[in-house]
């Protein structure tokens, strides 16, 4: 007998003999929607109800037993059954109540699993709470059931990290009590029989016993509070947890106000922006052309961007050839390679095995520029000058198969230029990746005038085989982020001349949420990359512009950063935390004695705020030039390749909370110290004339 409940036939239950079946079946991921929670009481209710039945399970249909919380109820308010009441439904259920979980129990999903009274997973199960990434906390009872199956200590360390973990792992802890191999149903059949018998233990999670832990309670929030004091939830969480030490009820109570906090945050709507922007994206015009079948990748240049792209695509399973113009500089590449995938091995992501067979079978390095005719695409890494460019792009043009993309990874060439010079435009494309490559998610996939359309669903189709998040641009100097990055960094600079110093600035950028600031970025990168692009510039400079040479002069003196011991700062054994280059600083009073400047000072928030408006002034002109397709995909070419905080959503995202008429109140007070960089650019303008914001132009 099997009947349908839920408005979307979400929840199906069937009856076999003494065993009720619960079927979650809400595709593509079985996510916590209103109809499977709807579905959940109800079955429950009816298999309770039911005389016949002795003992239910509950399994989930298709790729996941409940992989979380529904995406499109995001941002709507809850409607009934909300997920608490459907858990300690379950819990409450008179009957013996058994969860086979498959696939993924993540967040919701695994907070359902808990109320019941026994859980077995299948091999490759992966669970966890990830809820603190989007900024809220296990609002279900996972922060009351979980630590009373592993104690405080595991729970805190699930809980707050968000991480995800297999069900080896959750075994051993005491997540799950069994792990078994076969179909769901089987399992769930044989589990509600073994449950009846005794043999499969049950009980209520929430009537265990709790050993208290206020030692680990205490340090944990200690440690939030100055580790990561941008992360409203993680402490959050951990009061939760706290809550344990009430009796069960209480506690819910208390993990739910807790929950609301959260949900009434800055940080969570920032944060759900945030996992938002790596699906929206991918909504790009050209996405009814279906991409071209790339089985190999050629890379030309061995340097560091070539071996990480190299690396990145042999990851990915794919054949590389990779060339170089000489022996040593493709011997290099070849070594960066392989210690790339070494340090893939070390992170349990490749086995020894799969290093040595890729490294033997998959990678082909060769002198040969000719071999690269075999590949379905072309990545060009070679040195940033548009000769040599466009030398590469003509003779690829002769080499390269039909039909084969041809990109280039520069990160401010004019790609139209190439495309020309390689006698077939429709076929190029920028794949701008971001150093290391294979470790750095966002590709920018830069589309030039002649672009065909299914070369740029090949470009988007690459990087979603590179699991990484690819981001449309249109042709411009530095693109999306380099030319955002370029302008801002000059405010940085202007702060520098006038007073500021570069650790005041960094410490200033890290405190809303950066890694690094500028300046530590700056010495990472090498100093030398920027100055390449300000020497190409210089002829264009326009004569109203103001121009700092305190970069320039360490670069004339060898002071690269990193990689020569010197820039900004000192580096080097012997050298701990930052310390200020002397050479620099000297450098630096030369420069502003010559500018006849008397620094002054500035406190964090004013760097900040100069900082950020100058991102998001230069952010809206390429969104107002077509550069970007809309403000979010600039946010996630932040979030994902410049290291933007995700509790604060993206340069986009944050411009709305200060909203349009601020942003230009702010600008228009700093023109009064430089009127040709902080000129407010005509979309604002228009925005605060129409009271939109940038949020408003995301479904375009």
């Amino acid at each position: 007998m099997q009947e349908t409940t839920g408005s979307e036939a979400a929840v199906r239950i069937s009856r076999e003999g003494e065993v009720g079946l619960v079927e979650i079946d809400n595709p593509p991921v079985n996510a916590a929607s209103r109809a499977v929670r709807e579905g959940l009481v109800r079955a429950i209710d009816a298999l309770e109800a039911d005389a016949q039945v002795k003992a239910i399970a509950l399994y989930g249909a298709g790729r996941s037993f409940i992989a979380g919380a529904d995406i499109r109820e995001f941002g709507k308010p809850p409607a009934e059954p909300w997920l608490p009441e459907v858990c300690n439904r379950i819990e409450g259920c008179g009957k013996p109540v058994v969860a086979v979980l498959h696939g993924v129990a993540l967040g919701g999903g695994l907070e359902v699993a808990l109320a019941a009274h026994a859980r077995i997973a299948l091999p490759g199960t992966t669970v966890g709470f990830p809820e603190v990434t989007l900024g809220v906390i296990p609002g279900a009872g996972g922060t009351q059931r979980a630590p009373r199956l592993i104690g405080i200590p595991a729970a805190i360390d699930l809980v707050t990290s968000g991480k995800r973990i297999d069900a080896k792992r959750a075994l051993e802890l005491g997540l799950i009590d069994r792990i078994e191999d076969g179909a769901p149903r089987e399992i769930a059949m044989r589990a509600a029989r073994e449950a009846l018998a005794g043999a499969l233990p049950t009980r209520r999670t929430g009537e265990l016993p709790i050993t208290p832990d206020n030692e680990a309670l205490a340090e944990a929030a200690e440690r939030f509070r100055h580790a990561r004091p941008h992360l409203f939830a993680r402490e959050r969480a951990v009061e939760a947890l706290a809550a344990t030490g009430l009796p069960f009820a209480e506690g819910l109570k208390r993990e739910r106000a807790l929950f609301f906090e959260c949900i009434d945050s800055p940080q969570r709507a920032a944060l759900i922006h945030a996992f938002f922007a790596e699906r929206a994206v991918a909504r790009i015009p050209e996405a009814g052309a279906p991409p071209r079948p790339v089985e190999s990748v050629g890379v030309i240049g061995a340097g560091t961007m070539g071996s990480g792209i190299a690396t990145a695509a042999l990851l990915a399973g794919l054949p590389v050839i990779l060339t170089e113009r000489d022996a040593e500089g493709l011997e290099r590449g070849r070594a960066t390679i392989a210690q790339n995938l070494e340090g893939a091995v070390k992170r349990g992501k490749l086995t020894a095995e799969r290093r040595d067979a890729i490294l033997k079978e998959a990678l082909t390095p060769t002198l040969d520029f000719g071999a690269l005719g075999a590949a379905d695409l072309v990545i060009e890494a070679a040195f940033e000058d548009m000769g040599v460019k466009r030398d590469i792009f003509a003779r690829l043009g002769e080499v390269a198969k039909p039909g084969a993309v041809l990109a280039t990874n520069t990160s401010y060439l004019d790609i139209n230029e190439m495309a020309a010079a390689s006698g077939r435009p429709e076929d190029v494309l920028g794949l701008h990746f971001f150093s290391p490559a294979h470790i750095m998610r966002l590709v920018e996939v830069v589309v030039a005038e002649k672009t065909a359309p299914d070369a740029v669903t090949t470009g988007f189709a690459l990087a979603k085989r590179l699991k990484k998040v690819a981001v449309r641009s249109g042709v411009c100097d530095g693109f999306i982020g380099n030319r955002i990055m370029t302008h801002y960094r000059k405010a940085a600079d202007y702060m520098l001349l006038d007073g500021a110093s570069p650790s005041q600035i960094d410490a200033a950028i890290e405190e809303f949420g950066f890694a690094m600031g500028p300046f530590a970025v700056s010495d990472l990168a090498g100093l030398d990359i920027a100055w390449a692009s300000r020497k190409r510039r210089a002829a264009t400079r326009p004569a109203e512009e103001r121009y700092v040479r305190v970069a320039d002069r360490l670069c004339e003196a060898g002071m690269f950063g990193r990689k020569t011991g010197r820039g900004w700062y000192l580096h080097g054994e012997g050298v701990e935390g930052r310390v200020e280059n002397p050479e620099m600083l000297k450098i630096l009073e030369e420069e502003r004695r010559a500018a006849g400047i008397t620094p002054r000072h500035f406190t964090h928030d004013e760097i900040r705020r100069r900082y950020l408006l100058a991102m998001i002034a230069e952010a809206a002109r390429v969104l107002e030039e077509g550069i970007a397709l809309r403000p979010i995909d600039i946010d996630a070419v932040f979030l994902f390749g410049y290291g933007f905080p995700r509790h604060h959503g993206g340069p986009m995202h944050y411009a709305d909370t200060i909203g349009a008429e601020g942003l230009i109140t702010g600008m228009e007070e700093l023109a009064r110290e430089d009127a040709y960089f902080w000129q407010v650019p005509e979309l604002l303008r228009r925005m605060a004339a129409d009271g939109k914001r940038f949020s408003d132009m995301n479904d375009r």
